[in-house]
């Protein structure tokens, strides 16, 4: 029997959903291992000890264990509609580089409030929204963050705009982000999307093989 890579992941994790569409999307499949975050495999730990999902581990051995490189991975095995995007569309990469920081930490304040009594939460969603902004820019002259058609830039943002947009979902409906909210509503739709949200019990070492 041919190894297949091994995928730890967390489902709701942003990080590992966007890593999961990517490998899904290339068609190739994975040993998933659903993990806890608070009692980490110690398996997981001595590939990576960082101790964050996604850890990818290939057949020969090779570890990625961050989420871009996972879906680079992916892309570069397989890219049937055309998702990767250039390293010199500087666009792309801004975007990408302020959605993992500081939106993400804005983003963490905002739904963790109670952890952050510096400031109110409504403060925090002011500053996670000046990317909402940006992007909502973007979305005002195409379908999606980079044209017309979706790229890996649109993956990787998402799982997180989807978990900002659900803090207060009805807040968001009403606000002034609607081409985003349109955005958000087709990815949500994504049949790739729903595929790679299936919930898996806790993997242990002797547990069935799940497949994604």
């Amino acid at each position: 029997m041919v190894s297949l890579p091994i995928l730890y992941s967390f489902r709701r994790c942003p990080y590992a959903i966007r890593a999961r569409m990517a490998i899904r999307y290339a068609g190739i499949q994975v040993e998933l291992r659903e993990v806890i975050l608070a009692d980490k495999p110690v398996s997981m730990l001595a590939a990576s000890a960082k101790g964050t999902v996604p850890v990818l581990i290939l057949a020969d051995g090779t570890v990625i264990d961050e989420s871009l490189d996972i879906i680079s991975w992916a892309l570069q095995k397989n890219d049937p509609e055309h998702w990767q995007v250039d390293f010199d569309d500087q666009m792309a990469w801004q975007l990408i580089e302020q959605n993992d920081g500081s939106f993400k930490q804005h983003l963490d304040q905002y739904k963790y409030a109670d952890r952050f009594p510096e400031h109110t939460m409504q403060t925090y969603r002011e500053q996670g929204c000046e990317f909402l902004s940006r992007l909502e820019h973007q979305l005002s002259q195409h379908k999606y963050l980079l044209g017309d058609r979706l790229t890996q830039v649109d993956i990787s943002i998402f799982p997180f705009v989807r978990q900002f947009a659900f803090v207060d979902k009805d807040w968001f409906d009403q606000s002034a982000f609607q081409n985003l909210l349109k955005w958000l509503t087709d990815m949500l739709a994504l049949k790739l999307f729903s595929s790679v949200m299936a919930k898996y019990p806790r993997w242990q070492a002797d547990t069935e093989i799940q497949i994604l």
